[in-house]
């Protein structure tokens, strides 16, 4: 069960990071941590299994007559990947530790990058292609949780719905195209569908299957056109992106197409829409990476063109091709993570990441300024570091494309080379130079252990440029032999291998970069340009943003032109429907075969039409009152439920009663809350309202003709083979049940069943939330007794003759008569002696709640004594203040206003109560 634990661990620890403290910061971190550490422990103790060349399975039984099982399964590749996906991320929750303000939701992002951690994890290990992409939609959700971490942010809501949107749609092409290729197969087994290449290549239905799962790799991997929407996800946290745009999210799509090699390539449909997706996207990748201001900007187009350069090579598809694709992705991953730390650790320090305004830190972060450096010349394909080594094996493999007539992947490669060695010299640049004066903080070299997963990262890029035969081959060879097969060529990883045309294009890419960096930076000032040159217009965020606008207004017209809001217009529509679709569908009606009329029971007769009267009752009383159709609708459900009781079915008797009672109570609870109803036409012709009656007389009969005609034929169908002889036959010796219809809903349809539940357990919760929080509709509300009239009945007293009474309604409920303090939010003041009488008698009412459960007063009393009183609202032009009294533990609706009394005295100017409230002794709100 190890395999189960690499995968399970990681939702546990999200699970328990998310019910944490806000506080827990450390804990926290450590937990993620401890997931992380564990399973790359987990996953290096199957190295030696995995080296030996075996292919570990666990499987567990899912849906076994549709062939799927939950397998996870670990070859070579998958192997590599989990130890790439744990290891980058142990790296990440550590530099999160740090980078993470004790502000931020810390158990949120925890616990959503634990949830993204099992995600990948889950992509990885599966062997079955359905359980695949059931996991590849979890990191779109994931990550999309991830991108709007800080969704307080415009930009972040923007980045995460628009990552959702195209990755989630991307999804949906893949689960179609791996339904496609099951059924070209015969099943969803990931060896099975590895093992029958010749088979799909063969099938009619292959070039579907391959588009479709195109789309999805190239979505997820952010390739040409869908490269969109990389850069705007740079609005989550650096940690954040320096996992999924490393290591994680946007290798999914490539390790999705290294995955269906065997099955899928060798076409020139494969090489045409991979490879050619590829270099579009290396290209304008690389170009626009040039002209960014945003460090992480920058870092985004430069992700978007070496993921570029991987689909290049698996698009070529030879074998070494793919082994310089495997390659490149480790490399990628090291020293991208990197850069994108560092770059994190420049805002975090600096607080901000506009190049423009960067210059000299060098001076101010010395360590930090080193090993970005170092990462940059990696991802400018320097030598002596891992990017050079696998930027050579693409030069060569774009070589043998064309021949020696067609050297146009060769030209696009080293174009390539030479604007990734401009982009790179751009992100150094900050380094130098006199340092900036105007920054938001003044920077210094962060802590110790933030930076310490840059210093192994870059340390992994060096290590691996000048030892890669020692370091990183016998991994690669374990990813290489497990996609490649039998198919494996011979290479060498070394740093040196001659004089060839390779080396001569590695060495144009440099040069040429460099010469291009200094010409634009000169004659183009490159730190003012705003704009992309040649292909600023190609704004795919735009196209974007202009087609979800235009859906927008799409929806907005069906609405205005086919919704209303009235209910009538719309069940119309849907009875003419209901009568014109079917016989449009049927054609004629079949002759009609007359029912013997044996059997007939008057009682039975009888009990038919009290339920009809009932029905016909409650059609009526529906317009006129409610209360009364309520309870004659029910009387037809109870008949309902007497004729299945007649008919020897008390189950779905017992059944429909229990529906008919709970429906009862829950409508009769509605009718609480509903507005007064809406009489449309108030000055509608006589004509034209019979009319319109009458149309709603015939719709309705022939709806009810219609639906006792199709219950008349189906009744009267001679009896022959269909589907019911099935369920009857198999009911007991299958389900194990004589009842069949428990049987049926239990076992044969158990998860239609299931789902009909889940929906019920939503419904009732959201029921519960809205009788929690709903009010009536503020039409529905009668004006309170005080403001029916103009005039005050109180105002003819004097202010003697309020407070006597008042004082009498003091005698009867105990109060003390005598002076007394208002509290005026909170503070204590005498009033007036002649403010006395009427505030005793407020004394009197109030003093009642002077006790823990209660609250005081808690509004200004302004004292004028002859101006009305009353409750605020209902339109009145001058609403009186209100004394307010709630019991604790009583929300939304216990809250209880009551007009208060005049009194003599001087005013006291009113003013809005404070925008939070403390509570004072005994729970009481001041």
């Amino acid at each position: 069960m190890l395999l189960a634990a690499l995968v399970l661990v990681p939702f546990l620890g999200s699970l328990l990071a998310a019910v944490m403290p806000a506080d827990a910061r450390n804990r926290e971190s450590w937990l993620a941590i401890a997931v992380a550490a564990g399973g790359l422990l987990v996953a290096g103790s199957l190295y030696p299994a995995v080296a030996a060349g075996q292919v570990l399975r666990e499987e567990l039984a899912w849906l076994p007559a549709q062939g799927l099982y939950f397998v996870l399964r670990v070859d070579g590749l998958a192997w590599v990947f989990t130890m790439l996906v744990l290891a980058i991320g142990l790296l990440v929750v550590l530099y999160a530790r740090y980078y993470m303000s004790a502000a931020d939701p810390v158990p949120r992002f925890f616990a959503f990058l634990l949830a993204f951690m099992g995600s990948m994890l889950g992509v990885v290990l599966s062997g079955n292609l359905v359980q695949l992409v059931v996991f590849w939609e979890l990191t779109s959700l994931t990550s999309f949780l991830l991108i709007g971490y800080w969704h307080h942010r415009a930009d972040a809501r923007r980045g995460a719905r628009m990552a959702f949107t195209v990755t989630a749609s991307g999804g949906l092409c893949l689960l179609a195209g791996v339904l496609v290729l099951g059924n070209i197969v015969g099943s969803y087994d990931l060896d099975v569908v590895l093992a029958a290449g010749e088979r799909i290549r063969a099938d009619e239905l292959y070039l579907p299957a391959l588009v479709l799962i195109a789309l999805g790799a190239l979505t997820k991997s952010a390739q040409f056109p869908f490269h969109f929407w990389l850069p705007h996800a740079m609005a989550a946290p650096t940690p954040v992106s320096s996992y999924l745009h490393s290591a994680t999210m946007v290798k999914a799509g490539v390790f999705l197409l290294v995955r269906l090699w065997p099955a899928l390539s060798g076409t020139p449909e494969w090489t045409w829409i991979i490879g050619g997706a590829g270099v579009c996207t290396l290209l304008i990748g690389a170009f626009i990476a040039i002209f960014q201001h945003d460090l992480k900007g920058l870092l985004a187009y430069s992700t978007i063109s070496h993921l570029g350069l991987i689909t290049t090579l698996i698009g070529i598809g030879t074998p070494l091709a793919i082994v310089a694709a495997i390659f490149h992705i480790l490399n990628h991953a090291t020293f991208k993570a990197s850069l994108f730390m560092a770059a994190g650790i420049i805002d975090h320090e600096t607080g901000t990441r506009d190049m423009r305004v960067l210059s000299g830190l060098r001076h101010a972060l010395p360590v930090t300024a080193t090993l970005a450096i170092v990462a940059s010349a990696a991802m400018a394909g320097v030598p002596l570091l891992n990017g050079f080594l696998s930027k050579e094996m693409f030069f060569a493999e774009t070589l043998l494309v064309g021949g020696d007539t067609n050297w146009w992947m060769s030209y696009a490669a080293l174009a390539m080379g030479v604007f990734g060695v401009a982009y790179s010299l751009r992100f150094i640049s900050i380094f130098f130079g006199a340092p900036a004066k105007a920054l938001p903080r003044a920077p210094h070299e962060p802590p110790r252990w933030m930076r310490f997963p840059v210093e192994l990262l870059v340390l992994t890029c060096l290590v691996v440029g000048i030892l890669p035969a020692v370091s990183i081959e016998p991994v690669l060879h374990l990813a290489a032999v497990a996609t490649l097969g039998a198919a494996m060529p011979d290479y060498d990883l070394a740093v040196w291998h001659g004089f060839n045309v390779p080396l001569l294009m590695s060495t144009l890419a440099l040069a040429g970069g460099v010469l291009l960096y200094a010409l634009l930076r000169r004659y183009l000032q490159l730190q003012e340009r705003d704009t992309v040159p040649l292909v600023h217009r190609l704004n795919g965020a735009q196209i974007y943003e202009s087609t979800m606008l235009r859906l927008t207004r799409g929806a907005g017209w069906l609405l205005a032109h086919l919704g209303t809001q009235r209910l009538q217009p719309q069940l119309l529509l849907l009875v003419l429907a209901l009568l014109a679709v079917p016989l449009l569908l049927a054609g004629a009606p079949p002759a009609w075969s007359h029912a013997p009329r044996q059997g007939f029971d008057p009682l039975f007769a009888a009990v038919w039409l009290i339920g009809g009267g009932c029905a016909v009752g409650a059609a009526w009383m529906a317009k006129y009152h409610r209360l009364a159709a309520l309870a004659l609708m029910g009387g037809t459900g109870i008949v309902t439920a007497a004729t299945f009781l007649w008919l020897s079915a008390p189950d779905l008797a017992l059944t429909q009663l229990m529906v008919e009672t709970v429906t009862t109570v829950l409508i009769l609870l509605g009718l609480r809350w509903l507005p007064p109803r809406i009489e449309a036409g108030a000055d509608e012709p006589a004509r034209m309202a019979w009319l319109r009656r009458s149309r709603d007389l015939v719709v309705a009969t022939a709806a009810g003709l219609g639906m006792a005609a199709l219950t008349y034929a189906v009744l009267v169908h001679p009896a022959s083979d269909t589907i019911a002889d099935f369920f009857l036959q198999n009911a007991l010796t299958g389900g194990g049940g004589s009842n069949v219809v428990n049987v049926l809903l239990v076992d044969f349809r158990s998860f239609d069943t299931l789902g009909e539940i889940t929906v019920l357990a939503i419904v009732a919760l959201t029921v519960y939330a809205l009788l929690r929080r709903f009010r009536p509709a503020p039409e529905s509300v009668l004006i309170p007794a005080q403001q029916q009239h103009d005039v005050d009945p109180a105002s003819t007293q004097t202010p003697a003759e309020q407070a006597n009474r008042l004082r009498g309604r003091a005698d009867l409920l105990g109060g003390d008569p005598g002076p007394v303090h208002a509290r005026r939010h909170g503070v204590g003041r005498e009033p007036p002696a002649a403010a006395a009488p009427p505030l005793a008698g407020l004394r009197a009412g109030a003093g009642l709640c002077d006790r823990p459960g209660c609250v005081a007063v808690r509004a200004p009393l302004p004292h004028h004594p002859h101006r009305p009183r009353g409750l605020a609202g209902a339109g009145r032009a001058a609403p009186a203040q209100r004394l307010r009294v709630r019991s604790r533990g009583v929300r939304g609706g216990g809250r209880h206003d009551h007009a208060d009394a005049g009194g003599a005295g001087p005013p006291v100017p009113a003013r809005p109560p404070p925008a939070r409230r403390r509570r004072g002794p005994g729970g009481a709100t001041c």
